[in-house]
């Protein structure tokens, strides 16, 4: 009888979900990426949306059959992986290897995310290294900010353009905030239909200045068991320094849980400045993670 954890691939998130439902809902905080992400993708199966060459996600049980760790590809994302043991990070590393499947980057909880990229570069040469180190938080007591002038609002239908803008600066700009050149750790803009979808969903907010002028972006992912994620954020360099990021995340937090919801937030550890901010907001850590690159 072996006694190293076994790997189970699927390729439907809803049975995903039935399997590592319970593993998820044991511990929100940590797996919000992969809930989040996954109940979305559901969401879009169920409308009739095709899946995805290549998507993919992982279940690692023990040797009683126990859900010990989970992880997750979807396009056009690298893997993600939550904590499971070391066993099994090495495991997953090797099945890429022997289906061909090229892995050039791994995210996601320490220290199982090293473990695999390491495991990655050394059966396809190359070493590893780190694109990004965030932090995961999640808010504690919430200590309002200093107020400034202008309220927080729903954004509408008609603000999908200045939505679709501020989400494509915020990663190069969070690189250049970082000291990154800009770019390194881009992530995909949703296209327009998923913008337009998140807007409809009412958890994408602009905080407009005492002349109603948007001038900053705070959203939130819908809430899965019991977690609500924070992000982006993002101000335009003119706008910055004016407290109108404190006060919108402030407000947004207040909302999330007003709604029942444990809130929390991803930060870039080489970013002082926002992780200052949300810091005094009462935001505490939980877990680091990082996105690795595997390079030649």
């Amino acid at each position: 009888m072996t006694t190293a954890p076994t790997l189970h691939f699927h390729s439907e998130p809803g049975e995903f979900l039935a399997a590592a439902g319970d593993h998820l809902a044991a511990d929100p905080v940590v797996g919000t990426v992969v809930a989040s992400v996954t109940n979305r993708a559901a969401a879009r199966r169920a409308e009739g949306a095709e899946a995805p060459d290549g998507d993919w996600w992982l279940v690692v049980r023990d040797p009683t059959g126990a859900v010990v760790g989970v992880g997750m590809r979807t396009s056009p994302f690298p893997p993600f992986l939550l904590p499971m043991p070391a066993a099994a990070a090495v495991a997953l590393a090797r099945t890429w290897h022997e289906r061909g499947e090229e892995v050039t980057a791994v995210n996601g909880a320490l220290p199982a995310a090293r473990e695999c990229a390491a495991e990655v570069a050394r059966l396809g040469g190359g070493r590893v290294e780190v694109a990004q180190h965030t932090r995961l938080h999640e808010l504690d007591e919430l200590v309002p900010p200093a107020p400034v002038p202008g309220a927080l609002r729903v954004a509408g239908e008609d603000d999908v353009d200045l939505v679709a803008a501020w989400f494509g600066a915020f990663m190069a700009d969070a690189d250049e905030q970082a000291g990154r050149a800009r770019g390194v750790s881009a992530h995909e803009t949703p296209d327009r239909d998923e913008l337009l979808r998140r807007i409809g969903t009412g958890r994408i907010w602009l905080w407009t200045d005492g002349a109603g002028r948007p001038v900053h972006l705070t959203a939130a992912n819908p809430t899965s068991f019991g977690v609500a994620r924070v992000g982006p954020v993002y101000t335009p360099p003119p706008q910055r320094g004016r407290g109108w990021a404190a006060n919108a995340v402030a407000e947004v937090s207040r909302l999330l849980r007003d709604e029942g919801a444990r809130v929390c937030l991803y930060t870039d550890q080489a970013n002082p400045t926002s992780n200052r901010l949300y810091a005094r907001l009462g935001y505490r850590p939980v877990v680091d993670m990082a996105n690795l690159v595997v390079v030649p």
